[in-house]
């Protein structure tokens, strides 16, 4: 079924200007290497990169940034180039091409209901529109919100709140017990903590595949509106995770620990029990931290220390070399 991209945009608001074949409609979507006719693709780099990227496309629409206006005007506005595609001018492509998928895309073959392989207890609650998957458990005095996935053979345990519109992927555990023992200082046996906490976690949150959050030990774990968990991801009992977070691939949040707002964990992280890592703090891969972490620091390294004062440092010297370049 052929689109209208220019009635999409509208109907998301977004402020878009237009160049080239402005009657393009498209079918399908693809990359801007591999796009061709009747494809809508994107392209998130500037300069002549991306002019080299766009003359090489076949795609029938490409999404640009605003600053490759000038030049695709002055270089392809009389080729037949422009003939043949359609140019479209927003502030963030990556961003406008996520939306007009999540457009088209919504409510496409979504699945609502309760697979008859799940195993959902008498005092859990499900809300409207869910889908609950293939051998789905959904444990005692669970609540799980309107519009919200589970996919097959994720484990809600006991006293979980999930959300609206979240997404569970497979094989992701929400709600065991944490790892928490008192040692006898007589017999060294170790005694097991019992945990009586539960899981919160908040609206549009995503846990991808074979994650594992687990519940408070008295008070619960939280994860807040709009945070998204990449694939094997722990986090600890007790842990407080902010909103619209990004916690990427193997990251692992010791037991207590607090981490601000609009936060980013790097690849293969590791945050040490019992710290507080502030509002928009950037850490590395492969990082691990043991302090405490300040509000839109930039920490890396093994112990991780701050590095935003390099990153800084390196931004001006290119700036520097820009301006030079110029002068």
């Amino acid at each position: 079924m052929e689109k209208n991209i220019e009635s999409i945009l509208l109907e998301l608001g977004i402020d878009f200007r237009l160049c080239g074949n402005i009657k393009k409609t498209f079918r399908n979507v693809a990359t801007i290497q591999q796009g061709k006719e009747g494809d809508l693709c994107y392209c998130s780099f500037e300069g002549e990169e991306a002019l080299s990227l766009i003359s090489k496309s076949n795609a029938g629409i490409i999404l640009c940034g605003g600053g490759l206006e000038k030049a695709i005007a002055q270089n392809y506005q009389s080729s037949n180039l422009s003939k043949k595609q359609q140019f479209i001018f927003v502030d963030n492509p990556r961003a406008a091409f996520i939306k007009i998928i999540n457009k088209i895309s919504k409510n496409n073959n979504k699945k609502v209901g309760i697979s008859p392989t799940a195993i959902v207890s008498a005092t859990a609650s499900i809300g409207s529109n869910c889908y609950i998957g293939n051998n789905v458990v959904i444990g005692e005095d669970c609540k799980i919100g309107n519009d919200t996935v589970i996919s097959d053979r994720a484990v809600i345990v006991q006293k979980c709140i999930i959300g609206n519109n979240c997404l569970i992927e497979p094989g992701v555990t929400i709600g065991a017990d944490g790892f928490a023992y008192e040692r006898d200082k007589k017999t060294l046996e170790l005694e097991r903590f019992p945990h009586i906490g539960g899981v919160r976690i908040g609206d549009n949150v995503e846990i991808c595949a074979n994650s594992s959050i687990a519940r408070g030990s008295i008070s619960d774990t939280v994860i807040g509106d709009g945070t998204k968990l990449d694939a094997l991801v722990h986090v600890a009992h007790n842990v407080i995770i902010g909103s619209n977070c990004e916690l990427t691939a193997g990251t692992i949040i010791g037991g207590s620990t607090i981490i601000g707002d609009t936060s980013w964990m790097g690849l293969n992280c590791t945050l040490k029990n019992k710290i507080k890592i502030g509002n928009k703090v950037i850490v590395g891969a492969g990082a691990c931290v043991i302090h405490d972490v300040p509000d839109e620091d930039i920490v890396a390294g093994v112990p991780a220390k701050s590095i935003k004062h390099k990153v800084i440092s390196d931004k001006l010297f290119l700036m520097a070399g820009q301006l030079s370049d110029n002068s």
